[in-house]
């Protein structure tokens, strides 16, 4: 084997870090912090980290949309209702706290279900969670 698959905890830390940015409970900042210290270099796994999450959050994204095309007018409840008008005045720029627990996931979500543009979107999701994995990587000294 060669490559990406080469080195089994990649692939496993991309696996953990999807499951852990959609809906589906799960963290991979663990397992990042393991391999940068026993690897001793950070940029291959928190990129593929990051690739991982970003990747499971568009896919939570693409839910969004599909559920607004799906059932357009059902609003649950007022709680959501108010929830998704304060995610629309803010925009696309709250996708820079989809690296949140448990607020994160739902905010990719309901802004696939408002309809933001999806390239926004990417890069503010992309920017937010690479620098939460750069802070995991003992990178960003806060």
């Amino acid at each position: 084997m060669e490559g990406f698959w080469a080195e089994p905890t990649l692939p496993w830390l991309f696996v953990s870090a999807f499951i852990s940015s959609t809906l589906l409970p799960g963290g991979s900042e663990a397992l990042l912090a393991w391999m940068v210290l026993q690897r001793g270099e950070w940029v291959l796994p928190v990129s593929v980290a990051t690739l991982g999450n970003v990747l499971g959050s568009m896919l939570t994204f693409a839910m969004g949309l599909w559920l607004q095309r799906r059932y357009p007018l059902r609003i649950l409840s007022a709680k959501h209702q108010r929830a998704q008008q304060r995610l629309a005045r803010f925009g696309p720029m709250a996708l820079l706290l989809a690296w949140l627990p448990i607020i994160g996931d739902p905010l990719c979500l309901v802004a696939g279900w408002l309809r933001f543009n999806w390239i926004a979107s990417l890069l503010l999701i992309t920017l937010g969670k690479s620098v939460r994995y750069l802070a995991v990587a003992g990178l960003l000294h806060i």
